[in-house]
């Protein structure tokens, strides 16, 4: 089997997590997070709608990592971001990490928003 390498060029990969932290382009960060193509920062959680909404016009989609198991988020956060025009899906904090590496890797414009396992 061959093997390819990713490449991220200059973009913000998840390079891992664990129990209650992230690796984030080689930084470990703490609590739930908020990654984009530039940048990852510390997140509020569901309650902390407006970073999720600044987002409106940079991505299409935003992952939601709901920690180590698939639940759903707030109704209200789904209307908010729907609103906005703005894709939502939900996933375990595994899959979005997963998930998001390989969107970006093929440049896409997407983010995801995690909550610790």
């Amino acid at each position: 089997m061959q093997m390819t390498e990713i490449s991220f060029a200059g973009a913000t990969p998840i390079d891992g997590y664990g129990p209650g932290f992230f690796r984030v382009a080689g930084e470990v960060m703490e609590g739930p997070i908020l990654v984009t193509v530039q940048s990852a920062r510390g997140w509020g959680g569901f309650e902390d709608t407006k970073p999720l909404l600044d987002l409106a016009q940079e991505v299409d989609v935003i992952f939601i990592g709901t920690g180590a198991e698939v639940a759903h988020i707030p109704a209200d956060l789904r209307h908010a971001l729907e609103e906005a025009n703005v894709g939502v899906e939900t996933m375990s904090s595994p899959a979005a990490c997963r998930t998001y590496n390989v969107l970006l890797s093929e440049g896409r414009r997407v983010a995801v928003a995690a909550l610790p396992v």
